[in-house]
């Protein structure tokens, strides 16, 4: 079984993020899908990574926290 390009760590990454604040690593060669902006990258994939700990702090997805307010 082959890996895809999500799993393969010598590619470039972009990280891109939705409207919820979803993270995401993309390939980049692969255009951005719909729905989602580049943020980061391209990098390696760690590094890619080493971005999304730093950024997304917060997992829940955005319009919860907006109705919550916290």
């Amino acid at each position: 079984m082959s890996a895809g390009p999500f799993d393969d760590e010598p590619l470039n990454f972009v990280v891109v993020v939705n409207g919820e604040n979803q993270h995401a690593l993309w390939p980049e060669f692969l255009d951005v899908p719909s729905g989602w902006s580049p943020v980061f990258g391209p990098a390696g994939h760690e590094e890619c990574l080493a971005h999304v700990d730093r950024s997304w702090t917060d997992m829940r997805p955005k319009s919860p926290i907006d109705r919550t307010g916290s």
